[in-house]
């Protein structure tokens, strides 16, 4: 599957180039925007891997599209462009968690090493998200299934270990995941 890129620039000319030297590396574009504010809703639209995203652009700027894109997880990631080499632009890239920052005129073949440098890291910060939710959400299963056990012990007199016996077996002959029944139980109390 090819990734898919939105290119976002004020200047019209630039995303044709830009556009041309990624198409013909067989990256595919799903969307366009001339200022930040077209960034956020071109993203909320077509949820790119990647974004290609000028910094400096009017009404609102690349930096501030960028970290409303990021903390929605709108996309993978964000290779900035500037016409700048301005310290305080790539510490504020890095900050919202950019993957590339490029230099304008953009060479093709720094922009295309950028962004494959890019998709890897993205790819990786998105397998991590999706392994720290899965693990959030099996700690807060466990957490119910712990005070399901606090219940059961107060209100039957048992043990820690027969109470935990007790809501597996009662998992295993209602055939109900144990994750439910602790939330049932522990639903009033």
């Amino acid at each position: 599957m090819r990734a898919r890129l939105v290119i976002v620039d004020d200047e019209p000319i630039t995303r044709l180039d830009i556009r041309d030297i990624v198409e013909q590396a067989n990256y595919q574009v799903v969307g366009e925007a001339g200022d930040g504010f077209e960034a956020v809703e071109t993203c909320q639209k077509e949820r790119p891997d990647l974004v290609i995203m000028d910094i400096r652009m009017p009404l609102l700027d690349g930096l501030k599209a960028g970290k409303k894109v990021m903390d929605d997880q709108l996309t993978n990631g964000i290779i900035y462009l500037s016409a700048y080499s301005d310290d305080t632009d790539m510490q504020s890239a890095n900050n919202i968690g950019a993957v590339g920052y490029l230099v304008k005129p953009l060479a093709e073949r720094s922009l295309l090493t950028t962004i494959t440098v890019g998709l890897a890291q993205s790819n990786r910060t998105k397998s991590l998200f999706e392994k720290m939710d899965f693990l959030s959400s099996k700690l807060e299963q466990r957490k119910v299934i712990e005070r399901a056990k606090g219940v059961l012990m107060e209100e039957n007199k048992l043990t820690e270990d027969a109470a935990y016996k007790m809501l597996r077996n009662l998992s295993m002959t209602k055939r109900c995941p144990m994750n439910d029944l602790a939330e049932l139980i522990v639903m009033n109390a």
